[in-house]
């Protein structure tokens, strides 16, 4: 699978902070958030190290894919990974909308989505 990773010398919940910020610059919000330690931990009883999926959207870039093509919808919103590596450190890793979404009609569109989530991660 393709993705966009960074690793960022900071806890996770300062780079979540972070992440939502830099989205938001970028024309995303935050439609979805899975805590999946949370979950692990409630439905399984299992420890795990933290990791959050943040299922991030840009309405725009939504409805034109869904116009052209609405299996796009199976891979909507975009999954924005971050996981705590451990002293202080997390990596962030955003789910590439050009592989994800390979259509040629899609191409402009998803190149355009791809270069935006690149810089939330120079962002940070």
């Amino acid at each position: 699978m393709g993705e966009l990773t960074t690793i960022v010398p900071r806890p996770l919940a300062q780079v979540e902070l972070d992440v939502r910020d830099a989205l938001r610059a970028e024309g995303f919000g935050v439609l979805t958030e899975i805590d999946v330690a949370a979950v692990f931990r409630e439905k399984l009883g299992v420890e795990r190290t933290p990791l959050k999926i943040l299922g991030a959207c840009n309405p725009r870039f939504a409805h034109d894919a869904l116009e052209r093509d609405a299996d796009a919808a199976l891979v909507l919103p975009c999954n924005v990974a971050l996981e705590d590596l451990g002293d202080d450190t997390t990596r962030v890793s955003i789910a590439d909308p050009a592989s994800m979404m390979p259509a040629r009609d899609l191409a402009a569109l998803t190149q355009d989505a791809r270069d935006r989530l690149a810089r939330v991660l120079a962002a940070l």
